[in-house]
C-alpha cells in the first residue's frame, strides 16, 4: 500500500518543479522584454496621410506612450499614405522585434476579399495590440449640395471624394450596389483632411464615409456653423449621439445583402487597429498591450485627447483578435458576394 502512494506523491513534486522552472523562464523573458526598449527607437507607422483622423490619433498617442513602456524608447511617427502598402510592409519588411508597430486602416481587415491581387499579408498572422476605438461612419453633404435627407441619396447624384481602397471610396460603392444610392466617387485623395479641403473648395459635394469622431475632431466648425448636412450613418449599431439619423442598414431589402453590409461594418468594431509584425516575441507583444492599456488611464493623455477633441475608447487586443477570427471564418460564398457588391464592375 505504501508503494502505491509514493508515485502519486512524487508526480506532483515533479510538476511543481517544472512549474517553478517555467515561472522562472517566464519571469526572465518578461525582464528581458523590459530591458529591450532601453535606448531604442520605436517606429509608429501610420497607414494614412498627414492631418487626418488616423494621423491625429497616432501623434497624440506617440506623445505619451513611451513612459508606459519600460525603457522609455523614443517614438517616431512615420506616415505611409499607401494603405495596403503600409500593411504589406508590416507583414513582409518591418523588423519582427517589437521596434515597429502600426496604426493601419480598418479596411485592411477585409482587403483580401476585395483586392486579393495586391495583398501580401494574412490578418490572422499579425500580433494585434488593440484598437484605439470603434467607429460609426457618417455620410456628409456640403451645405450647397441639394441633398438634405437620406432619401436624396437615392434620387440625386452626390459627388464624393474617395481614397483608393479605403472607406471613403469603398463604402459609397457598396451602398450603390446594395441599397441603390447614387454616389459618384472621385478618387485620388490621400486623406480625409484632403477630401475636407476639396469639399470646401467645391471640387466635390461631400464624403460617403467619414468617421463621426474624426469629423468632430478635424472639422468641428462644420457642425457648429451648419456647413454640412448629415445624411446617413453606417455601423452595426446606431450611434445614440446621432439621434434618429437613418442607418444604411435601414434600407437593406433582403437577408443576403444585409449579411454583406454587416460584414463590411464588422471592421468598424476595430476601427483603429494597432498591429505588430508576425514573429515578435510574445512577451514584447504583451508588454506593448499593457502599455496601451496603461495609456488609457493616463490623465495627461486624457487631457490631450480632450484638447484635440478626439475620441479614443481602447479595444483590447484579445477583442480585436475575435473580430479577426470572425472575418477569417467568412464563408466563401459570402466573401464572393461581398467582393462583387464592393466592385460591381467585376461582375
Amino acid at each position: 500500500m505504501t508503494a502505491r502512494f509514493r508515485q502519486p506523491l512524487a508526480r506532483p513534486a515533479a510538476r511543481v518543479g517544472c512549474l517553478s522552472a517555467l515561472a522562472v523562464l517566464v519571469a526572465m523573458g518578461a525582464a528581458a522584454a523590459e530591458d529591450f526598449y532601453a535606448g531604442k527607437q520605436l517606429t509608429f507607422v501610420v497607414g494614412a496621410g498627414v492631418g487626418g483622423g488616423y494621423d491625429l490619433q497616432a501623434r497624440t498617442v506617440a506623445r505619451h506612450l513611451a513612459k508606459h513602456i519600460p525603457g522609455q524608447p523614443t517614438i517616431v511617427v512615420q506616415n505611409m499614405p499607401s494603405r495596403i502598402g503600409a500593411t504589406n510592409h508590416m507583414f513582409n519588411a518591418a523588423p519582427a522585434d517589437g521596434t515597429v508597430i502600426a496604426l493601419v486602416q480598418r479596411n485592411m481587415l477585409l482587403a483580401k476579399l476585395t483586392h486579393p491581387e495586391t495583398i501580401r499579408f494574412e490578418i490572422d498572422k499579425f500580433n494585434w495590440i488593440g484598437s484605439l476605438n470603434s467607429e460609426t461612419a457618417v455620410t456628409v453633404a456640403w451645405h450647397t449640395a441639394p441633398h438634405k435627407s437620406a432619401q436624396d441619396l437615392f434620387d440625386k447624384e452626390l459627388i464624393v471624394g474617395g481614397i483608393t481602397s479605403v472607406d471613403p471610396e469603398t463604402t459609397p460603392r457598396l451602398y450603390n450596389s446594395l441599397i441603390g444610392t447614387k454616389f459618384k466617387v472621385v478618387t485620388g485623395y490621400n486623406s480625409t483632411s484632403q477630401i475636407a479641403l476639396a469639399i470646401e473648395r467645391g471640387e466635390v459635394q461631400g464624403i460617403g464615409d467619414w468617421s463621426w469622431s474624426s469629423l468632430k475632431a478635424v472639422r468641428p466648425h462644420w457642425l457648429a456653423d451648419k456647413k454640412v448636412t448629415l445624411l446617413m450613418q453606417g455601423a452595426l449599431k446606431k450611434e445614440p449621439e446621432l439621434g434618429d439619423l437613418p442607418s444604411a442598414l435601414d434600407f437593406i431589402k433582403n437577408d443576403a445583402d444585409r449579411k454583406i453590409l454587416e460584414l463590411h461594418f464588422t471592421q468598424k468594431t476595430a476601427a483603429r487597429p494597432l498591429i505588430a509584425p508576425p514573429g515578435v516575441p510574445s512577451e514584447r507583444v504583451a508588454l506593448l498591450r499593457k502599455a496601451f492599456e496603461a495609456l488609457m488611464r493616463d490623465k495627461e493623455f486624457q487631457e490631450d485627447v480632450k484638447k484635440a477633441k478626439l475620441e479614443i475608447d481602447f479595444v483590447p487586443g484579445e477583442e480585436v483578435e475575435k473580430v479577426v477570427r470572425l472575418i477569417v471564418a467568412t464563408p466563401p460564398d459570402l466573401a464572393q458576394r461581398y467582393a462583387k457588391a464592393f466592385a460591381p464592375e467585376r461582375k
